[in-house]
């Protein structure tokens, strides 16, 4: 393992425009981000015209995209959201990760509406299946989070996906700080998933709350620890939450970017 961990950072969560998300790259000292939105808008939306924009600023700053992170099987779209949507923006995002040679797109597993266990499993894996073909076809792979949807807090199921889809283009996210969030053990499925797992976010709560990464009950340096013993690679991707309410308004907080330069700090200091 190189001496310099991958510190990257979704970095919407500092500021809604670019210029404001560089800067804060800029005073990290780092040179990659993960890439969610751009003046509110997702990576997706943006025309390719807009899209052209960002790409030459990225070079220009000489940083480089991690991951791009999708909408797709998403908290706001259940299993019985039309297809089509997903299809569509993969499309999307695979052109762009060609654009800003980025190997990984973020996806989950699609939260349940009304649908029996057995038939919420079979739609999920037959949807992630398809993802994954395409994705495969463009050299691009799948990361399933920890986060939303139907393998989202279980170690099986998280397995169960990957053994049922069996594509090279569907790996694991590991968010540290979702077990705390949505009242899981995170450390445990870690431990059963983390042979499997190609990219890290990190965050760290205490109870309800968001806190620095290190603050609070998520165990991340013991994540980070275990991450590392068992061979990873890939990089850590700081999405603290600390200034954002996840799932609602959207809105930052007056303090955004400081509040993110200082959960990089603290990232940082974790994993260095």
């Amino acid at each position: 393992m190189s001496a310099d961990p991958v510190l990257a950072g979704i970095t919407d969560e500092a500021a809604p425009d670019l210029a404001g998300q560089l800067a804060v790259l800029a005073e990290l000292g780092w040179s990659h981000m993960e890439l969610r939105t751009v003046d509110g808008r997702a990576v997706a939306d943006l025309d390719d015209a807009e899209f052209a924009v960002v790409a030459k600023s990225l070079a220009a700053c000489d940083v480089r995209v991690v991951c791009l992170a999708s909408r797709i099987g998403g908290w706001a779209r259940p299993v019985v959201t039309p297809f089509d949507e997903d299809l569509a923006e993969l499309d999307v995002l695979l052109r762009r990760c060609a654009e800003l040679d980025t190997r990984y797109v973020r996806i989950m597993s699609y939260p349940n509406a009304g649908l029996s266990e057995r038939r919420w499993r079979d739609r999920v894996i037959t949807r992630v299946s398809i993802l994954a073909e395409r994705a495969a076809v463009a050299g691009v792979v799948l990361l399933h989070e920890n986060c939303s949807g139907w393998a989202s807090m279980s170690a099986e199921r998280a397995l169960d996906l990957l053994a049922a889809v069996d594509s090279p283009a569907l790996k694991l996210l590991f968010d540290t700080g979702n077990g705390v969030a949505h009242g899981y053990d995170g450390y445990a499925m870690l431990r059963e998933i983390v042979a499997h797992v190609e990219h890290v976010h990190v965050k760290d709560a205490a109870g309800d709350r968001f806190v620095l990464p290190g603050c609070g009950s998520a165990r991340v340096a013991d994540c980070v620890e275990l991450l590392r013993a068992t061979g990873y690679r890939g990089a850590w991707s700081l999405e603290p939450h600390v200034s954002l309410l996840p799932h609602a308004s959207g809105a930052l907080a007056p303090d955004s970017a400081f509040a993110f330069v200082a959960a990089g700090r603290a990232m940082a200091e974790l994993v260095r």
